[in-house]
Parts: structure tokens; sequence; C-alpha cells
């Protein structure tokens, strides 16, 4: 898969992981369309970190086998908090899911989001030319 088709997957699968998030943020915990919506918004995130982790580092160093940069760390991230989440739901400990899905969504999502328009980024020449 060419870097272009991995950016387009990226964005298919992080634009909608973003809108759930948000949603299941803001609403009621526990009810079944949360619990539907955050598998899906699960399944989004682990899809867009490996979208990204196939993505060679265009800006900045590669610091790992001359493909993977800093940015790479959220992919990570996503991974180790999105696994580290549904573990911690099934064993029922609210608490520690709430805080592996605040993280990937706050680190993974705005943090990382942010960074995608800073000049050099394909979306910052997309929309600033």
């Amino acid at each position: 898969m060419s870097y272009l088709q991995l950016a387009y997957v990226h964005l298919a699968t992080i634009l909608p992981a973003f809108l759930i998030g948000t949603f299941l943020l803001l609403s009621r915990k526990g009810t079944g369309i949360h619990r539907l919506l955050g598998k899906a918004y699960m399944v989004l995130m682990l899809c867009t970190a490996v979208a990204t982790l196939l993505m060679p580092a265009r800006n900045g160093p590669r610091i790992l086998l001359d493909h993977f940069g800093y940015g790479h760390i959220f992919s990570i991230v996503v991974l180790v908090t999105i696994f580290a989440a549904y573990r911690s739901i099934r064993r029922g400990d609210v608490r520690k899911h709430r805080q592996n899905i605040l993280g990937s969504y706050f680190g993974a999502i705005w943090i990382a989001g942010l960074l995608a328009f800073t000049p050099g980024r394909i979306i910052h020449g997309v929309l600033f030319g």
C-alpha cells in the first residue's frame, strides 16, 4: 500500500473515531449504545494505529529502522491504551478503563491531531497550501 493510500485509511478511521469518541465522552456511560459505539471506537483506533505504523516517518528523524519517527509513539500509545481499556472494562475496572480511553482520545487524537497541522505535514499543506 502506498503512503497516500495509508494516509487515506488513516483519515477514514481517525475522523469517525474522533466523532464517536467525542459523543461517548459526552454521553451516558454503560448503556447499550455506549458499548456498541465503544467497540466501534476501539476498532477504528486500532486500524488507524496500524495504518500509521505502516507509514514511514516523513518529518523529523527516522529514529528506528529508517522507518519509525517520534510520531509513531502515538501509534504505540493507542495500541497499548486501547488493549488496556478493553482488558480493564472486561475485568470491571471502570476507573482504569476511563483513564486508558481518555489517554487514547486526548493523547492520540487531540495532541497528535493538532501536531498534524504544523508546517511540513500533509494536512498543513492541504489546508494552507
